[in-house]
């Protein structure tokens, strides 16, 4: 590797780290605590890439990128920071950054983007609108581990292109939050965001209909494995007619699109249509690390929106990090509300925790189970994963009654809407008593709807 290296960061550690790792590799380094030192070398022709970290003392590294552009168009510049946003990651790309790095960063992989940024010319960065990135600021869309910061860096790559993307994950992980992010920091975010439903595709003028009050900007289809194929197939007719004025096409599924398409549940033709670039979210039990990170950051939320002040032992967070949150982020967040309002002090305990997660579902949903299963081979297979996903740790307490109440509660359901909602009928399909059914109803908090048919 040969060049000069302007690096800027308020840690002497990561200056003295970086400054002996580039020499070794043969590079000239210049260090600095001072955003106004590396900016005086930039305009004195100094340097043929810049490493910087965001936060310094005396400024934003994400707000010199313009005027290191304007003094020094092509000076390549890597950004790293501890700030482990989604919106840090778009702000550095929308800002014309070779390469962006969460803290902490594997030196072995800065070295490989630092060589390969020495041997790329840049390209002159396009202007933006400086305004549009304090927009959804508060986006929980939040982490540090590998799996998050690789979504990142793939949202701010594909942000300003045409293509399709298909934005995949289970319940709760944010899919829709990914598109609308996509969206309002790309060259579309003054046009609309329009989300569009089944029930929205519905009769010959239901594509046109969606496409004129998208009017150029992105259009949305919402968990498309559950779209009928009549809707199917309108969306490939409206794809196939679009014109120089089509809005950037995105979509969400929770579902195995590739097996349902196998199985005939799926168009094949719309699946090659939609899945130009596929965002795999993952769930909250692949990146454990970010679950401190993520309490933090709504215990923060709910403050601000005027709840107490709260924060979590360090035995309460150790049992949130354990469970399995089959609800992913949505869940996350609805428990952690709950625990600020119920919680007694100002440290939320751990009693106080496996108070709010015994009464909520513990397993993850079931997935790749085969049509011939035995009820319980499924079961057992599913608890298995769940004690499996704790690692060496124990389940909450209160586990035989979690897994009762997740199995009582869609017997009770579906027997209700096999019968009508006739809960004499129900009681005696069940064979329990009529006041026992009542009684599960309440406390299982089951919605029950007359209808006249009996099966």
């Amino acid at each position: 590797m040969d060049g000069t290296i302007l690096v800027a960061d308020d840690d002497r550690t990561i200056r003295t780290v970086l400054t002996q790792a580039l020499t070794r590799a043969g590079c000239k380094v210049h260090a600095t605590s001072s955003l106004v030192t590396l900016m005086r070398w930039v305009e004195e022709g100094k340097g043929d890439l810049v490493i910087s970290d965001v936060v310094m003392p005396d400024g934003n590294g994400l707000e010199q990128l313009p005027k290191i552009a304007a003094a020094r168009p092509g000076l390549p510049v890597i950004v790293i920071s501890a700030q482990n946003t989604i919106m840090t990651a778009i702000q550095a790309a929308e800002a014309d950054a070779y390469d962006y790095l969460p803290k902490p960063f594997d030196l072995p992989d800065l070295m490989k983007r630092a060589a390969r940024a020495l041997e790329v010319k840049r390209r002159v960065p396009k202007s933006r609108d400086p305004s549009a990135t304090q927009e959804n600021s508060d986006l929980p869309l939040v982490g540090r581990t590998p799996a998050m910061q690789g979504l990142y860096r793939l949202v701010a790559r594909v942000m300003n292109t045409a293509l399709p993307v298909l934005i995949t994950g289970e319940s709760g992980t944010g899919k829709s939050l990914i598109a609308r992010a996509i969206h309002d920091f790309s060259d579309r975010r003054s046009l609309p965001f329009v989300v569009v439903s089944g029930a929205d595709l519905e009769g010959m003028d239901g594509p046109s209909a969606a496409l004129a009050r998208a009017k150029g900007g992105s259009l949305l289809f919402d968990e498309v494995s559950d779209l009928s194929d009549a809707a199917q197939g309108r969306i490939v007719r409206m794809l196939d007619a679009l014109g120089d004025t089509a809005p950037r096409i995105m979509s969400t599924s929770q579902s195995d699109l590739i097996g349902r398409m196998e199985t005939g549940q799926f168009r094949q033709d719309l699946f090659y249509r939609l899945g130009g670039v596929t965002v795999a979210v993952p769930s909250l039990r692949e990146r454990v690390d970010d679950i401190p990170l993520l309490a933090a950051h709504f215990l923060a939320r709910v403050e601000r929106e005027g709840a107490a002040l709260r924060r979590m032992s360090d035995a309460a967070l150790d049992m949130v990090r354990a469970y399995s949150w089959p609800g992913n982020v949505r869940q996350l967040e609805n428990a952690v509300r709950r625990l600020v309002f119920t919680a007694t002090e100002e440290e939320i305990s751990r009693a106080e925790v496996e108070v709010v997660l015994g009464n909520q579902p513990a397993m993850e949903p079931l997935n790749n189970a085969s049509e011939t299963d035995k009820l319980s081979e499924a079961v057992g297979r599913h608890l298995r994963r769940y004690f499996d996903l704790h690692g060496g740790d124990l389940p909450a307490p209160g586990l035989y009654i979690r897994i009762l109440r997740e199995v009582e509660g869609p017997l009770l359901e579906i027997a209700l809407d096999a019968t009508g909602g006739n809960q004499a009928k129900c009681a005696d399909l069940l064979g329990i008593n009529r006041n026992t059914l009542r009684k599960k109803i309440t406390e299982l908090d089951i919605h029950v709807t007359r209808r006249r048919k009996l099966m």
